[in-house]
C-alpha cells in the first residue's frame, strides 16, 4: 500500500519553473482554486474559462489581481499561448469531453470529483490521457489529509490488522444558501446530490483503504431542504473478503466529517474539526489492542493544495501521481452502481474497473 505524502508550497526541495495552467469554471470551488493557486510556487495562473456572462462580468478585480486572462470560448482558451494544463472544474456531465479535448490538445489535466457520471466516459478520458501521454489529476483531496495519511501509514505497517469496516460521514449546510436553479442542486447536473458533492471523498477513501468495492445498496431522500436531487443518503459498499464501508452524505445538516476504520488489532477515528474548505485541524483517537486509548491533535493543512501540488510534481517528473487510473475509475464505477441503487431499491454490483 502507498501513502500520499503531503507537500508543502514552503519546502525548498520544491523549487521548479512554475506550471502554467487554466481553470475551467470560475464557481465556488473555482474561486477557491484559484486562490490556492496563487499561493503555490508550482503553479503560474494563465486563464479561466468562464462561459457565463453575469460570472464573467464579475470576474475583472481576480483578473486583475493574479493576471489571469478571462476566455468565453473553449477551443481559444485551450489554444493559449504556453499553457500546460488545465483544472476542471464544470458540471460533470462536461468532464469526459473536457478532459478528452484538453489531452488531445496536448494539456496535462487536473479534474474535480466526480472525474466522470458512467465508467464508460471515465474509461475514455483516462485512455485519452494515457494515448497522449498527459498527467491526469483527480479532487479527491481527502487522501492528502495528514492524518488520513497517518492512517494509511498505521495499515500498511499492520498495526490495525486486517480491515474490518470503514464508518464515514460528511455531511454539511452550504448549498441551502444557494439559489434554487444553481446547477449542483439539478439532478440533470449533479444527481444523487450528497453523493457528487461530499459522499464522493468517503467512496474514494473506502477505494484506498480496502480496493475496489463489489456491491453497494443506498439510499436517498429530500427531508431537510427543497433540493431536487435530495439531501439524506445512506450508502454501504460491500468489498472482497466482507469488509464493508457505510457512509452518510446529508446537505441539510451542520457541518460533521468523521472516518472511522475498524481493524482486528484497533481502530482509528479520525474527526473534521471545520469544514475541509478551511480546515482547521483534526481530531484524532486511537485504540490498539492491548494499549491505551489515546487522543491527538492533527494541525491544519491545506490538502487541496497539497494535490493540486503532487498533480504539478507529476508533470514536472519529480514524482509520479498519487491517484492510480484504476483506482479513478474504481471510484466512478462505484459511484454509478450508488446511482444505479437508489434508483432501483436494491442491492447493485459495482462493475470491475
Amino acid at each position: 500500500m502507498t501513502t500520499d505524502k503531503p507537500t508543502s508550497s514552503h519546502d525548498a526541495t520544491q523549487a521548479t519553473i512554475p506550471v502554467r495552467v487554466g481553470i475551467v469554471g470560475y464557481g465556488w470551488w473555482g474561486k477557491i482554486l484559484a486562490k490556492n493557486l496563487s499561493t503555490s510556487p508550482w503553479f503560474k495562473l494563465e486563464a479561466i474559462f468562464e462561459p457565463d456572462a453575469p460570472t464573467r462580468a464579475s470576474m475583472g478585480t481576480d483578473a486583475a489581481q493574479m493576471r489571469f486572462s478571462i476566455e468565453d470560448d473553449f477551443q481559444h482558451f485551450l489554444a493559449t499561448p504556453g499553457m500546460e494544463a488545465i483544472i476542471i472544474c464544470s458540471p460533470h456531465q462536461s468532464h469526459a469531453d473536457q478532459i478528452v479535448a484538453a489531452s488531445q490538445a496536448g494539456l496535462h489535466v487536473f479534474c474535480e470529483k466526480p472525474l466522470c457520471l458512467t465508467l464508460d466516459d471515465a474509461r475514455r478520458a483516462v485512455a485519452s490521457c494515457e494515448k497522449h501521454q498527459r498527467v491526469l489529476g483527480i479532487g479527491h483531496e481527502r487522501r492528502f489529509e495528514p492524518a488520513v495519511i497517518e492512517l494509511r501509514q498505521l495499515i500498511a505497517e499492520g498495526k490495525l490488522g486486517a480491515i474490518l469496516q470503514i464508518e464515514a460521514n460528511f455531511n454539511q449546510d452550504k448549498f441551502l444558501a444557494l439559489p434554487k436553479d444553481n446547477w449542483r442542486l439539478s439532478n440533470q447536473y449533479a444527481p444523487v446530490g450528497p453523493l457528487t458533492a461530499t459522499g464522493i471523498h468517503l467512496v474514494d477513501l473506502s477505494i484506498a483503504l480496502l480496493g475496489p468495492a463489489e456491491s453497494v445498496w443506498a439510499r436517498l431522500s429530500t427531508r431537510g431542504s427543497n433540493f431536487e436531487n435530495g439531501d439524506t443518503l445512506g450508502i454501504m459498499l460491500a468489498f472482497a473478503g466482507g469488509a464493508n464501508s457505510l457512509i452518510s452524505a446529508v446537505l441539510a445538516t451542520p457541518f460533521d466529517g468523521r472516518l472511522a476504520v475498524y481493524g482486528s488489532q484497533g481502530w482509528v477515528d479520525i474527526r473534521d474539526r471545520t469544514h475541509p474548505e478551511l480546515p482547521t485541524g483534526w481530531d484524532v483517537t486511537t485504540m490498539l489492542r492491548g494499549q491505551e486509548r489515546q487522543s491527538y491533535f492533527v494541525p491544519a493543512h491545506p490538502a487541496a493544495l497539497s494535490n493540486l501540488e503532487a498533480f504539478a510534481m507529476a508533470i514536472r517528473g519529480v514524482r509520479p501521481y498519487p491517484v492510480s487510473h484504476r483506482e479513478m475509475l474504481a471510484n466512478v464505477s462505484a459511484v454509478q452502481a450508488i446511482m444505479n441503487s437508489v434508483r432501483s431499491g436494491t442491492i447493485e454490483a459495482v462493475a470491475a474497473p
